[in-house]
């Protein structure tokens, strides 16, 4: 029997990469011989070309409602198990004193400095071959707007020593922000464009991230309570959490922002080249402005101070 083509040229799909469902494109289909299986080499839908791949049917899925549940539902999973609490090591690290330190750091940012020494001896070599290659990389320095850089000192504040919370979830979050930049931004550009690619993968791009990065790396250690809660309202999803699925349905522009800060940190672990990391910084200057303008739209007016309750689940925890 023939083997069947199942997917065409130009058409969006849902594609298998490692345990993980994601948005894709097919950019050709291809078939050596009357009896080899279809391959189909896609492009993934806000990654850089280099990602593209070419794939038999085995891993792709039709783009569907039906689909889509399952990609958001692999989702879940995948965030559930990296997001269990780590074991805690040993650190260097000079810290500020604080029951409430930030998973992330950020409270050291303010307040610490890194000690010399290493925790296991390396040559000398070694080491500075690794701190040149690093150093080498191609770096990303984003201008973040000097009213955002208030708005998150402030924020830091509210939740590190007013004991505040966000509340969830935003009326403004995260996708909508996205959205409605895009929306705006896409009347700037001509339909079918470099310009207009690169506008759509990099906004599905940041969607995309945010999802993962939020419980990794972008809550202060006092939010992670409120985090367990909301995605127990994501799995029942009623009342005002109808419809909400994840991160990037429930935080807003503060927690947006501090992705964006991180930017630079998370570029330098990539593999993303210099012409690459250009464009994305242009793009995120872009949008950084039109944020910086709409910061009443989208930043709250006020957050709501934490319960007794909820500090002392904290402070168990």
């Amino acid at each position: 029997m023939l083997p069947k083509q199942q997917f065409d040229k130009d058409e969006k799909v849902l594609c298998f990469h490692g345990e993980l469902l994601y948005e894709a494109k097919i950019l050709e289909v291809d078939q050596d011989a009357s009896t080899a299986p279809f391959r189909y080499r896609i492009h993934y839908k806000g990654w850089k070309n280099t990602w593209d791949d070419w794939v038999e049917n085995d891993r792709l899925r039709k783009l569907n409602d039906e689909n889509r549940e399952i990609a958001q539902a692999l989702k879940r999973q995948y965030m559930e198990s990296v997001q269990k609490p780590a074991k805690p090591t040993t650190s260097k690290r000079k810290t500020l004193p604080s029951d409430f330190s930030s998973t992330r750091g950020s409270e050291e940012r303010y307040a610490s400095a890194p000690v010399t020494g290493r925790g296991q001896k390396r040559g000398r070599n070694a080491d500075l071959e690794e701190e040149e290659a690093f150093q080498n990389r191609p770096m990303i320095k984003i201008p973040i707007p000097d009213y955002i850089k208030s708005l998150l000192v402030d924020d830091w504040e509210e939740v590190t020593k007013n004991l505040a919370l966000v509340p969830l979830p935003s009326q403004k979050p995260v996708n909508t922000i996205l959205d409605e930049y895009f929306e705006e931004e896409k009347e700037k550009r001509f339909p079918g464009s470099a310009d207009m690619d690169l506008l759509e993968e990099v906004v599905a791009g940041m969607k995309e991230y945010f999802d993962i990065a939020l419980g990794r790396m972008l809550l202060y250690r006092f939010e992670r309570q409120q985090f367990l809660e909301a995605r127990k309202h994501w799995t029942e999803g009623k009342g005002e959490w109808k419809g909400k699925s994840g991160p990037g349905d429930t935080y807003g522009a503060e927690h947006l922002c501090r992705m964006l800060v991180n930017l630079p940190e998370i570029v330098a672990q990539t593999n993303m080249d210099a012409q690459s990391i250009n464009r994305l910084r242009e793009e995120m200057i872009k949008f950084l402005r039109w944020l910086s303008k709409n910061t009443k739209t989208y930043f709250l007016a006020g957050y709501e101070p934490a319960n007794q309750d909820y500090i002392e689940k904290t402070r168990a925890n």
